[in-house]
């Protein structure tokens, strides 16, 4: 795995960053997105109150597009309430915990503490600068752990 480094010369605590895009019609964007732009599959998840992600693979990023019902459940486990607006741009790192605290040292408001999620990562929510709403996750389990999740397979499997 290569190393960035910011213009201080730090190593970058970000593994990766993913722009949840909440979709009023999922199956069209998902087509889109999936189907015409091109972007693989990685995972999806979906619920039995209708809730719906595909995770798609944009390289170094990921797209998750949710419907309106997986954003509130999204909110209701990480933070109690719904906060996100449209976009939320969550960042993957190593220490959720302990980068949580060095952006609110640096002046973003926590939201929710981290959590635990029933996808099985750590995450926190935050208001940081630039009307920016982002999420901080750490992967608790490896890929192939979480597929054995309840709802967790990809679209094209269903």
């Amino acid at each position: 795995m290569s190393t960035h480094a910011d213009p201080a010369g730090r190593p970058s605590t970000v593994r990766q960053l993913r722009l949840v895009v909440e979709a009023e019609d999922y199956e069209a964007a998902l087509a889109f997105y999936r189907d015409v732009l091109g972007l693989p599959e990685q995972a999806a998840f979906s619920n039995g109150d209708g809730a719906r992600v595909a995770i798609l693979d944009a390289g170094r990023a990921t797209l998750e597009i949710a419907n309106p019902a997986q954003k509130k459940m999204i909110d209701d486990v990480e933070v109690g309430r719904q906060v996100a607006p449209k976009f939320r741009v969550a960042f993957e790192v190593d220490d959720a915990r302990s980068t949580t605290e060095r952006l609110v040292d640096a002046g973003a408001t926590e939201v929710a503490p981290p959590t635990v999620t029933p996808w099985e990562s750590l995450n926190a929510r935050l208001d940081a600068p630039a009307g920016m709403h982002i999420t901080v996750f750490q992967e608790l389990r490896s890929i192939e752990e979480r597929e054995s999740l309840d709802g967790f397979d990809t679209d094209q499997n269903r």
